[in-house]
């Protein structure tokens, strides 16, 4: 899992929780605001586009909300400015061999 360096995931409860789960932590680099660009970028974009003024009252109903984002809007509807503006979906039928 890559983080920033910020105190929570430097804590011991973080890196116990990643053990827990057998996952492998990874850190920017000190200093280095470009390490992790592309999923700061992504997770603005879910904050903004999804979640930001929803009032979602169960945990259940967040995951639903996020999936939908993630897998209607982000993947299929959303167009992108590395894919030409065009949506993933639109990109991968284009691109087709």
């Amino acid at each position: 899992m890559h983080t920033d360096r910020g105190s929570q995931y430097c804590s011991r409860e973080h890196r116990a929780l990643l053990e827990q789960y057998a996952l492998i932590a990874s850190m920017s680099a000190r200093g280095n605001c470009y390490d992790n660009a592309a999923m700061e970028s992504w997770n603005h974009s879910l904050k903004v586009e999804a979640i930001h003024g929803e009032h979602l009252a169960t945990r259940e109903q967040a995951k639903a909300h996020v999936f939908d984002y993630i897998e209607v809007d982000y993947n299929r509807i959303r167009l992108h400015s590395t894919l030409g503006y065009l949506s993933p979906e639109q990109y991968e039928l284009a691109n087709v061999a």
